[in-house]
């Protein structure tokens, strides 16, 4: 895929003077959002037809910046509220981005529902293992035995796996990357957008002032070592037995149907 300079980047998706953001040093977010909009650019998303729907929370703020129609929904209803747009303008590309807590938490009935009915939306879903703004408490995807504000003796209960449970409930696309794997990021993107029916990107992006905090992760650039280091393409997992996969989560297109 055809690599897109930064500032066209900004020159193009950006509202300059909305900038610098909000997120903390170290945040993956800014990474993702950038080899997102690269996914954009590839799939030719026409802004004047796009609609970006946001949830709340760190990534709640991810579609403030850019220079699309957004709407800001209420915590947990942003597939909600997109699958209404899609289903009155079904010309639009109508896409959602959203935090692991605004999802699958109070989000995840619509989440299940809207990967059930294959309704053709797009679903962003940045995961930081944890509520990053709102206090550190667990979310759905925090680990097993990974500590938080709500949990400071280790989380005892397992976690989802959003994009499993996605494809369990019927999506026809899921693809997950990391802020460590830009390019495989922008990929995924495009080829989601290209796709027709419901899809799930699943980002898992560091957060190092809630969840590196808790967990004594180290600074970003050991949280983005941690993900390169876990990671295993969807190719090469295909050869791997379930315990050499046991600490691992995968990266690629896992579904498309």
């Amino acid at each position: 895929m055809a690599r897109t300079h930064t500032a066209d980047l900004l020159d193009r998706y950006f509202l300059k003077d909305r900038l610098p953001t909000i997120w903390c040093p170290g945040c993956g977010l800014g990474t993702a959002n950038g080899a997102i909009l690269r996914g954009f650019e590839a799939a030719g998303v026409d802004q004047d037809k796009t609609v970006l729907v946001n949830g709340i929370g760190c990534s709640g703020r991810t579609a403030a910046y850019l220079d699309f129609d957004v709407l800001k929904g209420t915590h947990g209803r942003a597939i909600a509220f997109a699958t209404g747009i899609k289903l009155y303008r079904p010309e639009l590309n109508v896409i959602v981005m959203a935090g692991d807590g605004d999802t699958l938490a109070i989000g995840g009935n619509h989440f299940i529902h809207a990967a059930r009915r294959d309704v053709d939306i797009k679903v962003i879903m940045f995961n930081n293992f944890i509520y990053g703004m709102t206090g550190g408490q667990v979310s759905p995807t925090t680990p097993t035995g990974a500590k938080a504000s709500t949990a400071p003796e280790g989380f005892n209960e397992r976690p989802f796996d959003a994009c499993k449970l996605a494809e369990a409930a019927g999506a026809s696309f899921v693809g997950r990357a990391t802020s460590a794997h830009v390019q495989l990021l922008s990929k995924i993107v495009r080829d989601a957008l290209l796709h027709k029916g419901f899809a799930l990107i699943e980002v898992i992006a560091q957060c190092p002032q809630q969840f590196g905090r808790w967990n004594k992760s180290g600074d970003a650039y050991d949280m983005l070592a941690w993900e390169k280091d876990h990671a295993v393409r969807v190719e090469q997992a295909a050869k791997m037995s379930p315990d050499e996969l046991a600490d691992k989560f995968v990266v690629g297109e896992l579904v498309r149907r």
